[in-house]
């Protein structure tokens, strides 16, 4: 053998050696569990709370814009995800771009919940959500940024409260089309199914069937996982990620019994938002009355919310500055992908950036108006 091919030999030996030294090391981490990971830890203070929601403000010595940003998760997960970890979270790169960023925390909901309707979520909550954000950031309008079901929420205040100090609105792997669903969706579409087997002794749909529905959706999803696992143990950054996003994909919590049966009902089985018409809060609510700028974000690599749902809203939308960005994504990894923070993040924040107010009162930019739906590329 020749002096230089020993030499990469060796070189190959320890490189390996190396990584064994480092799978032993991240495997012991995975064994003692992903729960000891921390998760959240951009700075933040509760500014306001109602029954078990919190709204977060998170600490930014520099902001650029007086436009806050209010985020919106979804009933069914914990908000933690769109602040994951260093390198991993919407909410630090927001902060960092120079925005005023506020998050809704649903909570946990146990009996006492058990009787929230939609209307409790879209009416009453985000309707003293925004209010409250209005107040304390002395702002006149708002960001609306929801993610999944979130982005149903946030579409439903909006189009039943057209006079909301609502400045943009951000859908991101949101559901608007529910024909198109998966499996579990479908077996909720079928009238057929007694949904009250689904309901708990509490008055709700328990965290450990929201958990089986989802991998439902993707039965083969934890051997997948499990052999990235193993391909990937030696690799720090990728072991960061996939102990956080074990916690966040463990920690489903329950959905309220009332608003569960009427999303069924209206979203699913009757597909309301798709085809105009709600009905909510006594009224007959379309989200063609949505009249603010909007960006639909769309993963097309998502199993969730397959892009043929996603994609009607900038065409269901009253809004004449309506745009659709789609990225090589999946669900979550919008937001804690390996792009994520090269790709997503930067694209989303510029467009939110050309439609904020200066802290001095100034546009961004002038954004051009026109009634054709445009597509960001």
């Amino acid at each position: 053998m020749s002096e230089f091919g020993l030499s990469d030999t060796i070189k190959v030996l320890v490189a390996e050696s190396s990584r064994n030294i480092d799978r032993a090391k991240n495997g012991f981490k995975y064994l003692i569990g992903a729960e000891k990971i921390d998760v959240g830890i951009t700075p933040k203070e509760t500014v306001w709370s109602y029954d078990k929601v919190q709204l977060f403000r998170y600490r930014n010595q520099k902001v650029l814009y007086s436009t806050p940003i209010v985020l919106v998760m979804s009933l069914i997960s914990r908000s933690y995800v769109l602040d994951l970890r260093p390198n991993k979270s919407l909410v630090e790169y927001l902060t960092k771009r120079g925005f005023d960023v506020f998050l809704v925390d649903w909570g946990v909901p146990d009996g006492f919940e058990a009787g929230n309707s939609l209307e409790t979520y879209t009416h009453e909550y985000l309707g003293r959500i925004v209010e409250n954000v209005i107040r304390i950031s002395g702002a006149e309008s708002a960001t609306l940024y929801g993610y999944c079901l979130g982005g149903d929420l946030a579409l439903l205040y909006a189009a039943s409260h057209p006079e909301a100090p609502i400045r943009n609105l951000v859908t991101m792997a949101t559901p608007v089309n529910f024909f198109g669903m998966g499996p579990t969706v479908a077996l909720l579409r079928d009238d057929r199914f007694d949904l009250q087997k689904l309901i708990g002794w509490d008055g709700n749909v328990s965290a450990a069937d929201i958990a089986n529905s989802f991998k439902l959706l993707k039965p083969t999803g934890d051997l997948i996982g499990r052999a990235n696992l193993i391909e990937n143990l030696w690799d720090d950054e990728f072991m960061d990620g996939y102990l956080a996003m074990s916690r966040w994909t463990g920690e489903h919590v329950p959905f309220p019994g009332k608003a569960f049966l009427q999303i069924v009902d209206l979203l699913i089985r009757r597909n309301c938002l798709a085809v105009g018409k709600c009905e909510l809060g006594g009224e007959v609510v379309s989200l063609s009355s949505i009249k603010c700028s909007l960006l639909n974000v769309i993963a097309e690599k998502d199993h969730i919310v397959p892009i043929e749902c996603a994609s009607p809203v900038t065409t269901l939308v009253g809004s004449k500055d309506a745009v659709e960005l789609r990225l090589p994504a999946g669900h979550a990894g919008l937001i804690v992908g390996r792009q994520a923070a090269d790709v997503t993040m930067p694209k989303i924040a510029d467009w939110i950036e050309a439609r904020s107010a200066l802290m001095d009162g100034d546009i961004v930019s002038r954004v051009g108006r026109t009634d054709e739906r445009t597509e960001l590329v």
